[in-house]
């Protein structure tokens, strides 16, 4: 849930010589890994903008783990992890950041507006909410072209591709929910004795909770 207890568990896992891996699954998704190729060769282009969100409807309910802030509830980590993540992965680390927040009754965040502003220009506009359903889309506009991972972008999707004034439609072919991608990972990095991932890195993870933790302190959001 923090910075703390990500660098602990690091620290355990290479004192006990064991392999540790946060299943973050959009990292292994092909869709995803489509999209990051796209833009590590900049194929259209390098991004100007980013537009990621995460949205959707939950009655409030002061019981539920989805609305308790000391189990990682609320808005942020529940589901901003993921716009941050899109950010995170193709932009790297802002220069600086700016959101605002709202809350329920009992402290949790209810929807959070972040914006990540870079050295190079590019800015990531990003959104999670537990009050409204959203289009849960990731957009990448480009100098040359647009880049949208459609609905549900964490999840098994498609990507369309606008350049030139045309659009083009790539689907995966996807016949799981999708967490077995991550799951083959794992588990050949387990066959070859390995004990630290080489997409979903120790130092990425770190990053991102760091990036979580300074949206927190921003918002003034205390577990």
């Amino acid at each position: 849930m923090n910075s703390n207890e990500v660098g602990e568990m690091i620290a355990k896992a290479k004192e006990k010589n064991v392999l540790l891996m946060e299943a973050l699954w959009t990292y292994f998704l092909p869709h995803y890994q489509y999209v990051l190729d796209l833009v590590k060769t900049e194929t259209y282009g390098k991004i100007l903008k980013l537009e990621a969100d995460f949205g959707f409807y939950r009655a409030f309910n002061n019981n539920a783990r989805l609305f308790n802030k000391n189990l990682g509830g609320g808005s942020l980590l529940d589901i901003g992890i993921y716009p941050i993540f899109a950010a995170l992965s193709t932009l790297g680390i802002p220069k600086n950041i700016k959101a605002d927040a709202t809350y329920f009754e009992n402290g949790a965040d209810s929807s959070c507006n972040i914006t990540f502003n870079y050295e190079i220009g590019a800015t990531a506009l990003l959104k999670s909410t537990l009050v409204e359903d959203t289009p849960t889309e990731a957009t990448f506009y480009c100098e040359k072209g647009t880049i949208k991972i459609n609905s549900m972008f964490h999840a098994p999707s498609t990507v369309t591709i606008t350049s030139n004034g045309t659009d083009v439609t790539k689907d995966f072919g996807y016949n799981t929910i999708g967490y077995n991608y991550e799951a083959i990972h794992f588990n050949e990095l387990l066959r070859q004795g390995k004990t630290e991932s080489d997409i979903m890195t120790f130092d990425f993870s770190k990053n991102l909770i760091k990036l979580l933790d300074d949206v927190r302190s921003i918002i003034n959001l205390h577990y």
